[in-house]
């Protein structure tokens, strides 16, 4: 089977098919959705003129115009004919959706990060808070002990035990006190 096809034959299947297309959306529209909708049908009778966007024939819907009056003068005529002015700002569409501008999910994780972080910081303080409570304790046992008057030992570098003399004896009672003074000042009230 042979086909030929003429130069006008190709010329108006073309025209045709640039016909179809053009043809094929001809009306848009903002939906209740918020959405733009694209049809070759015409919008349904629910949809406000204002949602229109685009009609057949490339034509828009009208936009609303304002007109500004002008004060008259003394003789009660108008200062001059204002031609009517397009609107500065489109009213916003009840129908479109709300955009916070924030992300709920990021929000979320956002949160649960920063409830993590205030729970690791917690314990952390509160080890803390202990390792001052047990350091107090043990240094007020052993100011305690220093301050009692009984003899104290103490082992060497070279593992044997010696007994302190009064110097050391105040040296270290001195150092104990410190930590005392440090670790049970910073103690939460009980």
């Amino acid at each position: 089977m042979d086909l030929k096809i003429t130069p006008q034959q190709l010329i108006l299947v073309l025209a045709g098919w640039a016909f179809a297309f053009s043809a094929a959306a001809q009306y848009q529209w903002i939906g209740k959705d918020g959405r733009k909708v694209f049809s070759d049908r015409p919008p349904p009778s629910d949809i406000q003129e204002k949602n229109i966007i685009k009609q057949p024939g490339g034509r828009r819907a009208a936009q609303p115009t304002v007109t500004v009056e002008q004060p008259a003068d003394a003789d009660g005529n108008s200062a001059a004919a204002t031609p009517p002015v397009a609107a500065a700002k489109p009213k916003a569409d009840p129908n479109a959706p709300k955009i916070s501008g924030k992300d709920a999910e990021l929000e979320a994780k956002k949160k649960k990060l920063a409830e993590e972080e205030a729970t690791k910081k917690k314990a952390e303080e509160e080890k803390v808070a202990q390792s001052r409570a047990e350091n107090c304790e043990r240094a007020k046992k052993a100011v305690s002990m220093f301050q009692s008057g009984v003899r104290v030992a103490s082992t060497n570098a070279k593992g044997e035990r010696e007994i302190m003399d009064d110097n050391a004896r105040a040296t270290e009672l001195k150092r104990v006190q410190a930590v005392a003074d440090r670790d049970c000042n910073k103690l939460p009230a009980q």
